[in-house]
């Protein structure tokens, strides 16, 4: 069993994506990140503005690219009026496990309609993502679970032989990770009844999931969530630990207390959104981080390996 990570271990990082304005609620956040067949870096992030209605700030999904993954420049970016849609939240951006090329799943309230997982058409290279050829891959009319009103926030892998997406499934404003697979990376079907991970303990309110990480014997499943007590939970939001040796069965590591809040002092101690991955003899945590004047920028953090 794999033991938990302490907050002493992320106490140094690297700031990759800082917000386009230094004001409140403008937020760098959600990053997804892949990597080229050469090793090249790619990351999607959401960047967010702070006076639309929540919900509905997230105006562009900006992709960059990064020879040695901290310092990335920007390559294109697909705004919500591209779409059109009337705001973004997490992006996932994937490499595709036999072609090479590169996914890019959206996530937001297309044609008005509830939040659904959209994709755009498959690139060979990220800059080159059209906005045009963006369709819907998972709503709640065709996802196959009882109950789900809408999907947000995708992480996607390839892992063992399959897709999977983990995502947020929301039933009467409660927020739950649902679990789907599939073959093509287009059609997807629930994994049992589609309810991968509950929400309990300090993490009552919302429970979310962030991330797979391959470790050898299984997976380290990432989740995030909140606690209906904390400040502004909706977005006040801490990360957990868990594990799964079958990518079906989900098991909490840290049912106790988060593993993993934000170390700046404010009103947030949001860290969230994490893509974690392996980088030579090095665990990398990507992450959005809450700043001390109600901000959030993107961190990296860096582990060695146990």
């Amino acid at each position: 069993m794999l033991t938990p990570c302490t907050q002493a271990q992320f106490e140094n990082y690297d700031v990759i994506l800082e917000p386009d304005e230094d004001t409140p609620e403008w937020w760098a956040g959600a990053p997804s990140v892949a990597r080229a067949g050469d090793g090249t870096f790619y990351l999607a992030a959401r960047m967010r503005e702070g006076h639309s209605p929540r919900g509905r700030r997230g105006y562009e999904v900006r992709i960059l690219k990064s020879d040695d993954g901290i310092r990335f420049e920007p390559v294109t970016s697909i705004p919500r009026e591209s779409i059109p849609i009337p705001g973004f939240e997490r992006p996932a951006l994937v490499r595709d496990a036999a072609t090479g090329a590169f996914k890019l799943y959206l996530c937001g309230p297309l044609n008005e309609e509830p939040w659904c997982i959209m994709k755009l058409d498959d690139a060979a290279d990220p800059a080159d993502f059209d906005p045009k050829t963006c369709h819907s891959v998972l709503t709640a009319a065709n996802c196959g679970c009882a109950g789900v009103e809408q999907f947000k926030d995708p992480f996607v892998a390839h892992l063992a032989g399959r897709y999977h997406m983990l995502v947020i499934g929301c039933q009467r404003e409660v927020e739950r990770t649902y679990h789907f697979t599939s073959d093509d990376g287009e059609t997807w079907a629930p994994v049992g009844d589609g309810l991968a991970f509950e929400c309990s303990g300090w993490h009552n309110f919302y429970t979310r999931p962030a991330c797979l990480v391959p470790m050898g014997a299984g997976y380290l499943f990432v989740y995030e969530g909140s606690h209906n007590t904390w400040y502004d939970p909706p977005y006040n939001i801490a990360t957990g630990l868990g594990y799964t040796l079958d990518l079906e069965t989900f098991i909490d590591l840290t049912p106790s207390e988060p593993a993993l809040q934000s170390t700046t002092p404010g009103d947030y101690h949001t860290w969230r959104y994490s893509h974690w991955l392996w980088v030579g003899d090095e665990l990398w945590a990507y992450a959005e981080c809450a700043r001390p004047n109600n901000t959030n920028e993107i961190r990296l953090f860096r582990l060695p390996r146990p």
